[in-house]
């Protein structure tokens, strides 16, 4: 079972999110890193002052298996780019979660409340694997 930690949320698309007030950190899970395979490119198509949707691509993830996009959680302004990832994509595979790609300064004071906690994630991903 794919490792899911419970100081943040989940999406249904396999996205991360990690609140500090509404200062909005995402990456991807664990359980998507497995089913990728390797990484090979993390492509950021947004720049720090874009406003993004929440539903919204923000970028691209590619591995030896499949070329994905990125998702945001949130709506609201990038403040931070991971641009480690821009030479070290494999940073992913080695700690999705310290690997985070965007930060968001999200609109909403909760940002993350429609998100999946991390037992109602884990019941999703047991259900996909079956």
């Amino acid at each position: 079972m794919a490792d899911v930690k419970s100081d943040r949320r989940y999406t249904k698309d396999h996205e991360w999110a990690k609140a500090d007030g509404k200062s909005v950190e995402i990456g991807i899970s664990a359980y998507a890193v497995e089913q990728l395979g390797d990484i090979t490119l993390v492509n950021l198509d947004v720049k720090v002052g874009d406003a993004i949707k929440k539903g919204a691509a923000f970028g691209t993830i590619e591995s030896v298996k499949t070329l994905s996009d990125l998702y945001s959680p949130v709506s609201g302004r990038v403040t931070k780019l991971n641009r480690d990832l821009d030479d070290k994509p494999e940073l992913v595979n080695t700690d999705c979660y310290a690997a985070w790609m965007i930060t968001i300064e999200a609109d909403e004071a909760s940002p993350l409340g429609d998100l999946l906690a991390a037992d109602a994630y884990e019941a999703l991903i047991k259900s996909l694997d079956h």
